[in-house]
């Protein structure tokens, strides 16, 4: 992995005068620091952007934040890595189906399809990408929303059931994916967890994930 700062790799690290009031709880520390530290390049300074962590197992390592906006974007070799490594004993892999999937919430449909592509995420459940086609788009209002995902890139859409507060953002769409899951682009898919799935006349029970 290599940080970058205006397009160069961090090389130059300096004690920080304090610690941070407010440090991420996802991206920074995840416990105490024996010293802060600011990353310099020329006369660009960015305060609290390293750390030493107060561990006699990890003192001789400085660890680099991978909080957004801190420094300017994480490569792996040569690719940039979006958000966070991605863990290299999760898979995630695109498959093309046939299998009839049918996407409704109270009774409304909002989607039928004999065309998904599975998403198959290590942790997560089968998520199913349908053709926008197939998805009753004119039921759905769009949203500002974005998300990014180390493994999948970052969605262009978001959707949300007018009239139900419970289904704020239950759909969403990557315009341009990662290539490893190229098959998804333009798709859309629902959150599992906040719709009523029948996968080839089965009803699916709502997982419980951290996006239920």
């Amino acid at each position: 992995m290599r940080a970058h700062l205006d397009d160069q790799v961090v090389v130059d690290s300096r004690p920080s005068r304090d610690a941070p009031r407010h440090p991420s709880s996802f991206f920074g520390p995840h416990g105490p620091v024996a010293q802060w530290y600011d990353v310099a390049l020329g006369e660009r300074t960015v305060p609290h952007a390293a750390w030493v962590r107060d561990d006699p197992a990890l003192a001789d390592l400085l660890i680099l934040s991978w909080q957004p906006g801190v420094l300017d974007r994480w490569t792996e070799e040569d690719e940039t890595v979006l958000m966070h490594p991605r863990d290299p004993h999760k898979r995630v892999e695109a498959l093309a189906s046939s299998r009839h999937v049918v996407v409704e919430l109270d009774g409304v449909r909002l989607a039928e399809s004999r065309r998904p592509v599975l998403l198959l995420e290590t942790g997560l459940p089968t998520r199913y990408y349908l053709p926008r086609e197939d998805v009753a788009l004119d039921l759905l209002d769009a949203s500002d929303t974005r998300s990014t995902c180390p493994y999948k890139g970052t969605t262009d859409d978001y959707w949300s059931l007018p009239g139900h507060p419970e289904a704020d953002d239950i759909a969403w769409s990557y315009a341009d994916p990662s290539p490893a899951v190229a098959k998804i682009a333009g798709r859309v898919a629902f959150y599992n967890e906040r719709v009523d799935l029948t996968v080839d006349g089965v009803t699916q029970q709502r997982p419980t994930t951290p996006f239920s």
